[in-house]
């Protein structure tokens, strides 16, 4: 059979694009690409611009699997791309398994996902393999629990998470027999139900290479399983299993944007205890088009306005909020000095508070892994120092991994892991990935028990931080058009780094694609200055964005003198003021300190 070229070799070339029209299995697909071709053809130069794009080369197949626009050609999402996808995990899986092997799929609202599933499940299938389909529109955690749950060989899932409504996307999860069969008994053990990472992702890369067109691939028209509701149950059961519960009346906005998470999200909270759930209702139905928001993702702003707006006005204690995909969550709590009535946690608040909830918890004996040997506290190396301090504080130890929950969920003995990107994982046991429904619920415990204590969340902050020390951190990210400028600034860091931080000298510069303290080596800058400000320069695995994370530490010693200072000066001016957090007069200066910052990196970067 033909091969079917999936680039232009030589420049723009007709003929190379109608054999690809001839091979696509989508009509609408291969329509759009037959009118810019004729536009093409006819001398319009944006059209061959467009081609030219579009057969660059085929859409590169990683360790975070496939992510792009949809639309027609091999650099984008389609069904022709994504059956040769399948095709390549089918040919690695039967090298490594054998026939028989099995893959659980499932997928999200987005456009295509359903059609990119069944193509996934007919490959399967017609491959020799068990292919068992996820009832449709259900969230991300629930796929890495049925590949857990059931022992698989794989699992994908249809998604691109919090990217925006013109992408999608196709994650891929390997089981325990076929990291077996290419690494130690150890690495399969530890990487049984997580994401892939090297080498996976280039043996299925070259096996999808291999494949030399669309009509090649056989295809099955039915034979595969389909599951039904009851794993919702079973995951549901796994939660209740967590034995956190509510333990006050806590009223709680919840809302999914726009994604697959509502219904799941609303009845793991229900079954826990809180009853007092308001949902935000133009966003709690799946919808592809994302339409109350700019960018479906909890860190972008403006994506909580909706929820802000309706704890206003119910007075909610608690906001939840679950990306697309609900693998990730963010959470706001009421706050009297802000504008909006709500602040919203950053990812490395939250993991600190849950970090710190699971160690008090297995110090105590009441944490669901209570008794396993060595616990294990771990984070991406981007997120905050604050988690060690805190796993230290109560004799636990703790890891840095490269970023991303394939690396995470691959800690031996993990109980708790999370990445500053609102990605947390309670349970690795049952979902070896980042679960914003089960990280949620969790958190909402937390916050009732607080409550039913007479606390808050903002008073457990203050508590670890006048015990380990003050982490403030902050993101900056430049997001860019034209991606060859990221290549361009990691290259300027390196030959020519920052002297100082907010004034600090620079004392250590690490290129972790050199490795980094026993980690493996990734496309990565780390500064750390003489006063233990640290910034760690990425470019984004998903997204076309250069990632800067700053960080900048107090010792609990200032903390106490800047309360004091604060109260000293408050007496002097025969002022009283209000009861407030120690660390709070603390968070002014490093807020300065982070911003400082901030400005240099944007005057160093010119992007």
């Amino acid at each position: 059979m033909t091969r079917v070229a999936d680039r232009f070799t030589n420049g723009f070339d007709a003929e190379v694009v109608r054999a690809w029209i001839a091979d696509d299995p989508d009509p609408q697909t291969a329509i759009s690409l037959e009118h810019i071709l004729d536009e093409a053809e006819s001398g319009d130069e944006a059209a061959i611009a467009d081609l030219e794009d579009r057969f660059s080369g085929p859409l590169v197949f990683g360790t975070a699997g496939l992510r792009g626009e949809i639309a027609a050609g091999p650099n984008r999402m389609n069904r022709a791309v994504l059956i040769r996808a399948a095709a390549g995990l089918a040919a690695f899986l039967a090298d490594t398994v054998g026939e028989g092997f099995e893959v659980v799929i499932g997928c999200d609202a987005r456009y295509k996902s359903a059609e990119f599933a069944a193509d996934t499940a007919a490959v399967i299938t017609a491959a020799g393999g068990v292919a068992i389909q996820l009832p449709e529109q259900l969230p991300t955690p629930l796929l890495a629990f049925a590949l857990s749950q059931r022992g698989a060989d794989a699992g994908v899932m249809v998604t691109a998470s919090h990217n925006p409504p013109a992408d999608n996307g196709y994650k891929v999860y390997l089981g325990q027999r076929p990291l077996q069969a290419i690494g130690s008994e150890a690495d399969a053990e530890a990487g049984a139900g997580a994401q892939i990472v090297s080498p996976a992702d280039a043996l299925i890369a070259e096996k999808i290479s291999a494949v030399e067109s669309v009509a090649s691939v056989p295809r099955a028209e039915s034979g595969w399983e389909h599951l039904d509701e009851s794993i919702v149950e079973q995951y549901l059961s796994r939660i209740d299993d967590l034995d956190v519960r509510a333990e006050s009346d806590l009223s709680i906005v919840l809302t999914s944007l726009h994604g697959v998470g509502a219904g799941v999200a609303e009845a793991a909270l229900t079954r826990t205890g809180f009853t007092n759930l308001y949902p935000v209702a133009s966003q709690q139905a799946p919808d592809p088009d994302f339409p109350t928001v700019s960018f479906p993702n909890p860190e972008e702003a403006g994506a909580l306005d909706e929820s802000f707006a309706l704890a206003r006005e119910s007075g909610a204690e608690l906001i939840i909020a679950n990306d697309p995909d609900a693998d990730r969550f963010s959470a706001a709590i009421p706050d009297e000095s802000a504008a909006i009535g709500y602040r919203q946690l950053s990812g490395d608040e939250v993991g600190l508070l849950l970090g710190e909830d699971a160690a008090t918890r297995l110090a105590a004996g009441t944490h669901h892994a209570s008794g396993a040997d060595a616990p294990v506290f771990a984070n991406s190396i981007v997120s905050s120092r604050g988690l060690a301090a805190a796993a230290a504080s109560h004799g636990f130890g703790a890891v840095n991994t490269l970023t991303g929950f394939k690396w995470i969920s691959r800690v031996a003995g993990l109980v708790f892991g999370y990445e500053e990107a609102l990605g947390y994982c309670v349970d690795p046991a049952a979902v070896r990935d980042k679960d914003g429904i089960s990280a949620a619920v969790t958190f909402a415990a937390l916050a009732s028990r607080l409550k039913a204590e007479g606390s808050s969340i903002e008073a457990e902050l203050d508590r670890i931080r006048n015990r380990d020390g003050y982490f403030a951190t902050a993101p900056l990210s430049f997001r860019l058009d034209d991606v060859s400028l990221i290549a361009t600034a990691m290259a300027k860091l390196r030959e020519n780094p920052p002297a100082t931080l907010a004034g600090s000298p620079v004392a250590e510069v690490h290129d972790l694609s050199a490795g980094y303290e026993g980690l493996p080596p990734t496309d990565g800058i780390l500064l750390l200055s003489e006063s233990n400000s640290r910034v760690i320069v990425r470019p984004s695995g998903t997204e076309p964005k250069l990632k800067c994370y700053l960080e900048v530490v107090a010792e609990p010693s200032e903390i106490q003198a800047a309360a004091d200072a604060d109260a000293r000066a408050a007496a002097s001016a025969g002022v009283r003021l209000p009861i407030a957090s120690a660390s709070a007069s603390l968070k002014p200066a490093l807020t300065e300190r982070l911003n400082s910052i901030s400005t240099e990196l944007k005057s160093f970067f010119p992007l």
